[in-house]
């Protein structure tokens, strides 16, 4: 059963989700504007690769539908019901995305399954630069290391690597790769992936856009919110020195550093594990 949405409600509901991806993507498109790159924020936009003005239209989701919506009809995967109502064509987004929904419910299932595993101190960004002098190219941003090569080498290599995720860990160098506690793949993801991992939590706004239209634009925009804020941190308890950014580091070769990662990570799971419920539940009232 659908609630219906008359025409002076979802309009403000629209306008409202319009500003919030706004103000969050302001930073980004002014900087797009002037073909300034930026090593943290770039990433939620070139890594996904999702279109900025999908992000920004706005989708009631399939638990509502629209009254006085006649002029949205044609838009895929939406159709007009007998009384008039604009609603998600749940059908048609089945019989096209069904390879789509059932990887999305399988990792999402899988991993709010598992405890979260909270030692990984972020050092995924650390092995995709381990003996970065002996490989220049390896260095993914022109920024400075903050230790300096050999200061970041020493930290890899008293460490335990544990990442669970691939698309993590494919970017690790070739010497760095051998020292994971694992070999995450493609194939093992709903195997392996955990809700303490950074990038599962970022992971959450790629699953959310994946179901448009029939998740609500609202949810896929906390996740892109949530996305943005952990990439702050993934960034901050890297290697590189972001201070002239504005971000002061998380030393997490410090015991100090380390507390603080873990408290932070602990948080950001907590919220990831929230959005995670939503959109299983919202696929459960699709009946997807």
């Amino acid at each position: 059963m659908s609630t219906i949405l008359d025409r002076e409600q979802w309009p403000a509901r629209e306008r409202a989700h319009e500003a919030r991806i706004d103000d969050l993507t302001r930073g980004h498109r002014e900087r797009a504007g002037r073909g300034e790159p930026h090593p943290v924020e770039d990433f939620l936009f070139h890594y996904y690769r999702n279109p900025l003005g999908q992000l920004r239209r706005w989708h009631p989701g399939a638990r509502f539908v629209l009254a006085g919506a006649e002029e949205r009809a044609g838009r895929r995967f939406y159709r007009m019901d007998d009384d008039a109502h604009l609603g998600v064509d749940v059908a048609s987004f089945a019989a096209e995305r069904a390879g789509v929904i059932a990887r999305a419910r399988l990792v999402l299932a899988r991993t709010a399954s598992r405890p979260a595993q909270l030692a990984c101190f972020g050092l995924h960004e650390w092995a995709m630069v381990y003996r970065a002098g002996e490989r220049p190219e390896a260095v993914r941003h022109p920024w400075p290391l903050r230790l300096g090569v050999g200061g970041t080498d020493d930290v890899v290599e008293s460490h335990t690597i544990r990442c669970t995720h691939y698309d993590a860990y494919r970017f690790f160098t070739e010497p760095a790769a051998p020292r994971n506690t694992v070999t995450p793949t493609r194939e093992r993801q709903p195997e392996l992936e955990q809700p303490g991992c950074l990038h599962a939590g970022m992971d959450l706004y790629r699953w959310a856009f994946k179901l448009l239209p029939v998740v609500p634009s609202e949810l896929v925009a906390d996740c892109f919110d949530l996305a943005r804020r952990i990439r702050v941190l993934d960034m901050r308890a890297s290697p590189y020195d972001l201070r002239d950014l504005g971000y002061e580091p998380v030393a997490i070769e410090t015991p100090t550093g380390k507390a603080v990662y873990v408290a932070a990570q602990r948080e950001f799971a907590a919220e990831g594990a929230g959005l995670r419920a939503r959109l299983l539940a919202e696929l459960d009232h699709a009946g997807l």
